[in-house]
This record gives C-alpha cells, sequence and structure tokens, in this order.
C-alpha cells in the first residue's frame, strides 16, 4: 500500500475526483487531506467524501479561521455554470453530489502535513504549494516523495514528437499550481526533507482528456466500485452539461495521438497525477532542473538534479491504474 496524502482545492472537478480516487483505490492508504485556501465549503465537500467512504483522517485547511463566511450561512459569490457554489467551490460540486454543508472541522494545513509525513509518504500536490510552504518552515517536517501536478517541460527536454500542438517549440509557459505561490514551488525544489521530486506537468496532462469514450469504459466498471460510481456520476453531470454526452456527438475523428485535447471533453490533470504516483511507469521521465523566468516555468536536462518531469505517458497504463478495483 502506498502512503498518500492529497494537498487539493475545490475551483475545478479535477481534485474532487482525485480525492474520489484515492479514498477508493486498492494500492492507496489515503493518510490526510489539506486545502487551499481551506474555506469551510471545501471542508465541507471533502468530509462528505470521507463520510461516503467511511473514511475519520485529518483534514488541514491553510487559512481556515480567516475565510469568509460560507455561502450557505447567507454570504457567497452566488451563481456558478451549475447552480450556487461554494466559496472556492464549484458550483458542479452541488450538481453533481447535492447539498453539502459547509464544515470548519480542520486543522492548519501545514502543520496537518508535518504530523503525517514521514520518509515513506508521498504527498501528492493539485493546487497551489501553500500548505506545502509552510510545512517546510516547521521544525522537523520531511516527506519522501512530492508529485506535483504543475510545472512545464518543452523544445530540449521533449521530443518533437511528443510535444502537443499547442506547446510545440516552447521553452517556458505559466503554470498555474506553481504561479500560485512561487516562493513554495521554488523553496521545493530545494528543501532538504524532500526525498524525490516529480512534476507531472502541462506538456503532458493538458493532452489527457475525459472523454465520452473513457466515461463508457468508467460505466460499465462504476457498480464494482465506490469510487468509479461516483467519479462516473460526477463527470456525467459535467460530460452533460458541456453538452459532451455520447448520444449528442458523432465519433470521434482520428487524431495523432498528441493531441486529444482536440476530441473535446474534460481535462484531466490530478488524476493523471495521482496515477503517476500509484505507478510512475505510467510516465516518461526526464532528469532536470526547474526554473522560473519572467511568471513562466521551464526545465533544463540536469542528470542527478533528483527532480523528474513528465515528457509522455502511457495512456492504456494510466486508464489501468485510474479503474483499478478493490481488492475482492
Amino acid at each position: 500500500m502506498l502512503d498518500v496524502v492529497w494537498d487539493m482545492e475545490t475551483g475545478d472537478p479535477d481534485d474532487f475526483i482525485t480525492l474520489l480516487l484515492l479514498l477508493g483505490h486498492p494500492e492507496v492508504n489515503l493518510k490526510a487531506v489539506t486545502i487551499t485556501p481551506g474555506t469551510p465549503d471545501q471542508v465541507g465537500v471533502v468530509r462528505q467524501a470521507l463520510r461516503w467512504f467511511g473514511r475519520d483522517i485529518p483534514v488541514g485547511a491553510y487559512n481556515l479561521d480567516h475565510q469568509p463566511k460560507s455561502v450557505r450561512e447567507g454570504t457567497g459569490p452566488g451563481e456558478g455554470r451549475h447552480g450556487p457554489r461554494g466559496v472556492c467551490v464549484s458550483s458542479w460540486h452541488y450538481k453533481a453530489y447535492g447539498e453539502i454543508p459547509p464544515s470548519r472541522d480542520a486543522a492548519p494545513g501545514p502543520e496537518v502535513l508535518r504530523a503525517v509525513c514521514d520518509a515513506s509518504t508521498t504527498l501528492i500536490t493539485g493546487a497551489p504549494l501553500k500548505n506545502l510552504g509552510g510545512a517546510m518552515k516547521l521544525p522537523g517536517f520531511q516527506v519522501g516523495r512530492i508529485v506535483v501536478q504543475g510545472g512545464f517541460a518543452g523544445e530540449g527536454v521533449v521530443p518533437p514528437e511528443r510535444q502537443l500542438p499547442k506547446f510545440r517549440g516552447m521553452v517556458t509557459c505559466p503554470t498555474y499550481n506553481l504561479n500560485g505561490d512561487p516562493k513554495s514551488a521554488l523553496e521545493a525544489l530545494r528543501y532538504p526533507g524532500i526525498g524525490a521530486r516529480r512534476f507531472v506537468s502541462k506538456n503532458v496532462c493538458h493532452g489527457v482528456i475525459y472523454d465520452h469514450e473513457m466515461h463508457d469504459r468508467i460505466e460499465t466498471l462504476k457498480d464494482k466500485s465506490p469510487s468509479l460510481r461516483l467519479i462516473w456520476q460526477g463527470m456525467d453531470v459535467y460530460l452533460e452539461k458541456k453538452g459532451e454526452k455520447r448520444q449528442n456527438r458523432p465519433s470521434p475523428p482520428e487524431v495523432e495521438e498528441s493531441a486529444p485535447e482536440a476530441m473535446g471533453g474534460k481535462a484531466f490533470h490530478d488524476p493523471l497525477a495521482a496515477c503517476c504516483a500509484i505507478d510512475p511507469s505510467i510516465g516518461a521521465w526526464a532528469e532536470v532542473e526547474l526554473y522560473r523566468e519572467k511568471g513562466a516555468w521551464g526545465s533544463r536536462l540536469a542528470p542527478g538534479s533528483g527532480t523528474w518531469i513528465i515528457t509522455g505517458y502511457d495512456r492504456e497504463k494510466f486508464l489501468r491504474t485510474l479503474t483499478a478495483l478493490p481488492v475482492g
């Protein structure tokens, strides 16, 4: 079993889908969840997922004590694409899974990371690295491995035949999660208490699309796994809203393997990162030095750096890991 901590946000379905994946995966022991920024609505949806799986594990919030009231307490940002949304929670969560009450049942995120991480723990991050940044300031914090959804590898690192058309020839590119707290991201590259570093970057994850073909594949398995049932339920709502339901679409045209985003659907960034943490052989990796330049991130080949970035992936291995069924 892989000991995992999941650091997430809730502005996009990806992170919550990844939480469901990690909670039910037979090869994962989810030790804790930390959230950025940590609003009561965010804590509420995480606590709801834990209840579905009968789990009582630590939940950390980066800044819970200084967050605005929940939309369910009379304030909030109003309507989203799918209906009422929470503070830092997309309306998709409520449309897909029903009314979820807010919660303040959380501890400070950096302290949770220090308490639960050790040399045998993998920290997977799908959010700006604020909780990790706070943990690195606390005495004694260590973690065996980080798998970060973020970063960029381009020309000079990724072979031309693997470059997505939208990034072809690029050396650097802005990346949301690392730019959400660049100081912490840069510190994570040099912090001695981190054993290994892997970055699942946008040059690959932007080509991983949850489309009707993947939806159909999960539908055939959903009754065998609570995780897959809940993932299918949420993505069914998403695809319906986006007009991507299979019955409303013609069969996809043949497209080059490096550009599946042309088929539509939902980019599946964070689930790829989680699956690469479970099975690193899903990815092709290059050992690099990551750097930031004028608000954009890039990579240079650097053998011996101990930092690895993804340059390609095996789609079938990814799908097998994503859809793994519980033992027995």
